[in-house]
């Protein structure tokens, strides 16, 4: 029961632009259709997510936690429940134009239909962090 996911975009910013917001643990949480709710807990970063899954009748409680990070360049986290575990990494590559972003997402699904879940959705994820970056860096005048 495992989805393993890998896509890639490009954003007209530069690198380090786009590492303030990809790092950043609540950016990450609001890009994520299903979060419902999040917060800070020191070393943990909890997302509270609502999943349309029949087996599924509550909010899952999500712990998640960056277990590796190279600034500006590459982060990778780990997030634990009783229903899955989900490894994210995103790789920042600059570029003639700005940034490539490359980002795998591995969910290993505890109960049935969680891996199904983000496999069919995993575009629509990828595309709501994208349109977050190009929101968050159009917001934000570049120098230049």
């Amino acid at each position: 029961m495992v989805a393993d996911v890998e896509r890639t975009f490009e954003v007209e910013a530069p690198i380090e632009k786009v590492w303030e917001l990809i790092a950043d643990p609540t950016k990450r949480a609001e890009a994520i259709s299903v979060v419902e709710s999040y917060s800070d807990e020191g070393d943990e970063f909890i997302w509270h997510l609502e999943l349309p899954i029949p087996v599924i009748n509550e909010t899952v409680t999500v712990r998640t936690q960056d277990i590796r990070r190279t600034p500006p360049e590459y982060v990778k986290f780990v997030g634990r429940s009783k229903v899955m575990e989900v490894t994210g990494e995103h790789i920042l590559e600059s570029t003639d134009t700005g940034c490539r972003v490359t980002n795998r997402f591995v969910v290993n699904g505890k109960v049935p239909g969680v891996e199904k879940f983000f496999q069919k959705r995993i575009d629509e994820e990828i595309d709501n962090l994208f349109d977050m970056l190009e929101d968050e860096l159009v917001a934000e005048p570049t120098d230049g």
